[in-house]
């Protein structure tokens, strides 16, 4: 029989430090521990008669509980001094290092939190790599402390994160890290499928944490349904989903029995209970869900019942609205009493040993912390910014225009004279399919999925023909899901291929738009860019589709992608630039490891003519394999004329060229139009210098008024000293698009532009 954890004593009850509260609770627990003790088992002997957890499995369980709770309790105290800037901690949720002692170090592991006695007990995985030891006591003291040598953000953030141990750096609170876990694990099976190199072994498992308040977020529903879609169909989907349940979410309670209601009888998550509050229990269980994983693939939910002490933050003061009775009642299942009773009643170590250990731990985990707070800080803005954005402007270049892929590129076209570059002018959807062609010949590892791009070949015909050259594991519709197409872009980057998702609609891409803006794009930031997760993400959107799709087809508005930290975002207005943009982005993504979003104009994917109906002159050559873009390179039509500049981009280019026309013929100014082509980042010194010698200037922006792409060239307009040039902007209004001829009266006309020209003159 385990013994009764005792209350803790009633003088202490009304404490308001409750973690200084949980800390003497060990202490006097062990010295008033009076039970019957075993003889001392061997290394290799089980801890309990009935656990599947030995001696030497426990002992090193029981250290890593104690580094864990130790940081949080250093935490606490050193915060006060300004010397910690973290104070969330994992006290409760120690049991988790039996996740990390049953999987492996190159198991990919995205965890929340709190982690602290998972990354504990992973960092035993590899003591050392390089010739330097790894120390979790010291690496999270230096994550605490914010300092430059922090080996997982160096300082950006705390975060768990580790390069060597392949734990990468989540900031995720609300479960937005499920879908690139299970995006992963499906990438590990669809990379050994298709002969790719995997970074980590064939067999093993994607790894994904989160608390049971974070369970009911819309995408931890998404990451759940999507495993259950996948296992339905037998693919595989080797992922542990880790539910730590400590029943509650900061003040919110989870229902009881909520987790294992919900969860329990779901079709395609094969579900198993584990107790990570006792370490000789719960160890064997864990041990099942993780071997069935690895073994049959299929995604495992493991329910993992934890603890939540001292509150969720150390601002967090649990006294002012929780009883002091509910307080008293959850410390008293404090996981590192229940371990400590098992030390003393499996007869391993006597009261003293474990006190010692307890002090000992405590003693380095401070002793880092000050060594921690004497190491450098981040204080110059080039240091935070430096693994944002990197760009290898050179090597990028050369390995857009590297074309020595000749051979393959005849079998994929099928001769020479069938070559693009051999073809009469095309449009543009033409154009970008040959590209795309172009890029899956030089790159085996590339991937391209979404809604409708496999047999269908997309609803534009853009990807037509790409499955029946490449294969359906390379090209292959997904589930109706955007936020799970970019999960699942990010797990096929983590494991070293290209991915090209595909978001059929721009207004689609808003309910998945954190997967980018808090995940794909922050993982360089927050990693040091130690890891990076490559994608070319391809948007259809835009307006001018003649009335036809309302708003959800025709959304204008670029705002959510232009704020984006890291993000660069492409948008062609004719098909030779498609190309060698294409071919820029993902060169971009080979060397720099970069995440961008290619726009493509709808209403442009068939235009033909510019001027008059029959002319042609939309119609372009596609550009020889060699042929690549300078990322941020605009293009000049009528280059040095001065008289009216005119900025754009997509739609608003060949609106701009034909409005010239009308405006050279109304005032006889000389007018130059400017394709920005590049709208994230803006390429202000491009910009400014275009706008140097324009005697009027007007912005052509087919988004909406407000923070639209517009204000952004007027912006590096002013501050680049040419404020006070007669200028007009040309902009869509504040409104979602209506069908029919209604949706003309709310985006940008030629006649607009022409009108704008008038009030210049």
């Amino acid at each position: 029989m385990f013994a009764t954890v005792p209350n803790p004593i009633p003088a202490r009850m009304k404490g308001l430090n409750r973690a200084e509260i949980c800390d003497v609770n060990f202490s006097e627990f062990v010295k008033a521990w009076d039970g019957r003790s075993d003889a001392k088992p061997t290394a290799h002997e089980a801890i309990l008669d009935g656990s599947a957890l030995d001696a030497q499995g426990f002992r090193e369980l029981f250290e890593s509980q104690l580094i864990s709770r130790h940081l949080d309790l250093m935490a606490r105290v050193l915060r006060v001094q300004n010397k910690v800037f973290y104070t969330i901690g994992s006290s409760g949720h120690e049991g988790n290092a039996m996740v990390a002692r049953l999987t492996r170090h190159t198991d990919p592991a995205f965890l929340h939190y709190r982690s602290g006695g998972f990354m504990a007990e992973r960092f035993r995985k590899l003591p050392g790599t390089g010739g330097k030891k790894l120390d979790p006591v010291m690496d999270s003291a230096l994550s605490f402390a914010a300092s430059k040598d922090d080996p997982a953000s160096g300082g950006r953030h705390k975060v768990w994160g580790s390069k060597p141990l392949w734990v990468l750096p989540q900031t995720s609170t609300i479960a937005s890290h499920l879908p690139k876990a299970l995006g992963t694990a499906v990438a590990i099976e669809a990379g050994r499928r298709l002969g790719h190199q995997l970074p980590v072994p064939d067999d093993s498992i994607a790894i994904c944490s989160f608390g049971d308040a974070s369970a009911n977020h819309a995408t931890a529903q998404t990451a759940f349904n999507a495993a259950a879609w996948t296992a339905y169909q037998k693919l595989p989907a080797p992922v542990l989903f880790v539910c730590e349940d400590n029943g509650i979410g900061i003040s919110v309670k989870t229902p009881s029995g909520w987790i294992a209601n919900r969860f329990q009888h779901v079709d395609g998550l094969d579900y198993f209970f584990a107790d990570g509050l006792d370490l000789a229990s719960g160890y064997g269980d864990v041990q099942k869900a993780v071997e069935h994983c690895r073994r049959t693939r299929r995604p495992t939910f493991l329910h993992l019942k934890t603890n939540r002490i001292m509150g969720h933050a150390g601002t967090d003061f649990e006294i002012e609205w929780r009883s002091v009775e509910e307080l008293c009642t959850v410390e008293a299942a404090d996981p590192l009493l229940r371990s400590a009773e098992i030390a003393l009643e499996s007869g391993l170590m006597s009261k003293d040993e474990v006190l010692e250990l307890y002090e000992a731990t405590r003693k380095k985990c401070f002793a880092a912390a000050e060594e921690a707070d004497r190491r450098p800080k981040l204080d110059k803005l080039a240091d935070v910014i430096a693994p944002l954005a990197p760009y290898s402007p050179e090597k990028v270049k050369r390995e857009a225009a590297r074309a020595d892929y000749g051979d393959r590129r005849l079998e994929v076209f099928g001769s020479e004279a069938k070559l693009p570059e051999n073809q009469p002018p095309r449009h543009l959807a033409i154009q970008i399919n040959n590209a795309l062609h172009d890029i899956f010949a030089k790159y085996p590892d590339t991937l391209l999925f979404g809604e409708d791009v496999a047999q269908k070949g997309g609803v534009y015909t853009v990807t037509k023909g790409l499955q029946k050259a490449f294969g359906p594991r390379r090209v292959f519709n997904t589930l109706l899901d955007e936020t799970m197409i970019l999960g699942m872009a990010q797990g096929f980057a983590n494991m070293g291929m290209l991915p090209i998702p595909e978001i059929q609609y721009l207004a689609y891409f808003h309910n998945a738009c954190d997967q980018i803006r808090g995940e794909a794009a922050s993982l360089q930031f927050f990693s040091n860019n130690q890891y990076a997760n490559p994608m070319v993400v391809r948007i259809a959107g835009l307006g001018y589709q003649r009335g036809f799709g309302g708003h959800f087809h025709n959304d204008n508005s670029i705002t959510a992608l232009r704020d984006i930290p890291g993000l660069v975002v492409g948008c062609p207005s004719r098909g030779d630039d498609a190309a060698t943009m294409l071919r820029t982005l993902t060169a971009l993504a080979k060397v720099d490891g970069r995440v961008s979003v290619f726009l493509e104009p709808i209403a442009l994917y068939m235009a033909k003519d510019l001027y008059e109906a029959g002319d042609g002159q939309w119609l372009t050559t596609y550009p020889k394999p060699d042929e690549a873009m300078t990322l941020g390179e605009g293009r000049v039509y009528g280059e040095g004329n001065d008289d009216l500049v005119i900025f754009s981009y997509g739609n608003g280019v060949p609106m701009s060229l034909r409005a010239a026309r009308a405006i050279e013929a109304n005032h006889g100014w000389k007018v130059r139009v400017v394709d920005l082509r590049w709208l994230v980042p803006l390429n202000e010194a491009y910009i400014v210098e275009q706008a140097r010698s324009a005697k009027r200037i007007i912005i052509v922006d087919e988004g909406r008024h407000s923070a639209g792409v517009g204000e952004g060239v007027i912006t590096a307009i002013a501050e680049g000293g040419f404020g006070a040039r007669p200028f007009q902007r040309v902009v869509g209004v504040d409104t979602y698009t209506p069908l029919a001829g209604a949706a003309f009266l709310v985006i940008p006309g030629e006649d607009d532009i022409v009108a704008a020209a008038g009030r210049l003159a």
